[in-house]
């Protein structure tokens, strides 16, 4: 359990962007391993089975407690139809040059929580999870095209929340 808990806690806790939700459902993981504990014992799989565990078990409390997706087409539409990257994904790059690791990776998990639901899943799925876009429609039960479409903006929305957080006072103080 030791060496796999940050593990199995950060895969929940990206997915639901809930650290209470994420301590519940590494529970339950450890449950589950407890319970297959003599086929996992020596396995040198054991990690993977506990992260696939961990994301099976995040997806079925996503789908059971989340409000139901909305597709882009009853949002209010923009008048850019562009797949084009926004400017503010352009900037990212210089504007995290002179930031550590730590500061990055706190910011990211911050924008990361403050996305919709809809774009955060895909987004942590396919970046953190490597998942292809194929299984991530599968596990999600959505077409592969809005899959791509959540992603897409899920990456232009993180990418405006990273940029406004850097050109914030605090966020750039140690």
């Amino acid at each position: 359990m030791h060496a796999y808990q940050d593990m199995v806690f950060c895969t929940a806790a990206r997915l639901t962007a809930n650290d209470a939700q994420a301590q519940d459902i590494a529970q339950e993981v450890f449950l589950r391993a407890y319970e297959n504990f003599e086929r996992l014992r020596g396995s040198p799989s054991a990690g993977g089975w506990l992260k696939t565990v961990t994301t099976n078990l995040t997806l079925n409390h996503l789908t059971r407690y989340r409000r139901r997706w909305r597709f882009f087409s009853e949002l209010a539409r923009d008048d850019s139809e562009s797949e084009a990257p926004e400017p503010a994904v352009a900037v990212l790059d210089t504007l995290f040059a002179e930031t550590d690791a730590a500061e990055r990776c706190e910011l990211v998990k911050q924008a990361l929580e403050r996305l919709p639901e809809q774009q955060r899943t895909p987004l942590v799925l396919f970046h953190y999870e490597e998942m292809p876009y194929q299984e991530i429609a599968a596990r999600l039960g959505i077409s592969l095209a809005k899959v791509k479409t959540d992603i897409l903006r899920g990456r232009q929305a993180l990418a405006h929340l990273l940029a406004d957080a850097r050109t914030q006072p605090s966020a750039g103080a140690r």
